[in-house]
């Protein structure tokens, strides 16, 4: 009996998706090796490494990168729909030789991503596999959109975070997926006490400072009338703390609400809740995580292979 075709289906999730560096490595290690993969966003761009032969050299730049490395593939814009161009990524793709038509590869890929336009789910299996990372990377806030075959695309994660049914579709008979969201909400933001008040701005200080030099007799009156004009704002989440629980939320109910009618064979969840958006210089951690939801699933997967 000839064995199954296995699909690896890789979902969204910003850094916590060097984790899927470990999840390949992993099954590899234990003899698994995928004959279709679909990515979302990271696991779009992972996918596209073992695709094209070079997971081992994504790999040991993960290991090794800084914050000063992440922060050189960010070609930051103030227009164009983000505030990262993404010229830079596709270079860095490109140089670690990822970027042959998808076509070309023998193992069939896919990189899903959305048409801004239609709120549609593309899936793009041809063309420049890193075009195609880059489009299905594009998140909305961060990422512009790419625009591709006459449409502007933006991140996967939009539509379906953990591409589970493109792997079906692709002809998977057993298929694992990733998903990166599934223990992330309520890492902030819970109730509890009022947060102190922010650090008065810079005018606040200034008028402070100016108050010294008053005779003590007007510094009560001068006092209150600071109070009334330089009031301390509220501590309040920063940008990106809102827009990352944000895609948290969004992406954690589409995760759901995808996989409750399309589920895996078996679910691996490395466990990241602690790793932010961004934090993409703690690769180590993240793909040791991949490793070790991939041994604890193992009897799992084993059954059905």
């Amino acid at each position: 009996m000839a064995p199954p075709r296995i699909g690896l289906a890789l979902g969204s999730g910003a850094a916590r998706g060097w984790s899927h560096i470990g999840v390949i490595e992993a099954l590899g290690e234990a003899g698994i090796v995928p004959d279709i993969i679909a990515g979302t966003s990271i696991g779009a761009l992972v996918g596209a490494a073992q695709v094209a032969g070079r997971l081992p050299a994504l790999r040991d730049w993960v290991a090794a990168a800084t914050w000063r490395d992440i922060v050189g593939l960010l070609d930051v814009r103030l227009t164009g729909g983000g505030l990262i161009e993404g010229d830079d990524l596709l270079d860095f793709l490109r140089g670690l030789g990822i970027d042959a038509p998808i076509e070309s590869y023998p193992t069939p890929f896919a990189a899903i991503a959305t048409d801004l336009a239609t709120g549609r789910e593309v899936w793009l299996q041809s063309g420049p596999i890193a075009a195609a990372v880059r489009a299905s990377a594009a998140l909305p806030g961060l990422f512009s959109p790419m625009r591709a075959e006459g449409r502007w695309l933006v991140d996967g994660g939009l539509c379906n975070p953990v591409p589970v049914s493109v792997c079906r579709a692709l002809g998977a008979e057993v298929i694992l997926a990733v998903n990166l969201n599934g223990d992330l909400l309520g890492r902030r933001f819970q109730a509890g006490p009022e947060p102190p008040p922010a650090t008065p701005a810079l005018p606040a200080e200034g008028f402070v400072e100016a108050m010294r030099h008053l005779p003590a007799t007007l510094r009560d009156h001068a006092a209150a009338i600071g109070e009334r004009l330089f009031p301390p704002a509220p501590a309040t989440p920063g940008y990106f703390d809102v827009l990352a629980n944000s895609i948290n939320i969004m992406q954690d109910q589409i995760t759901r609400t995808r996989l409750a009618g399309e589920p895996p064979h078996v679910m691996l969840l490395p466990r990241l809740r602690d790793m932010g958006l961004m934090e993409f210089q703690r690769g180590r951690e993240a793909i040791a995580e991949g490793r070790a939801c991939v041994e604890q699933a193992l009897p799992a997967i084993r059954r059905y292979l």
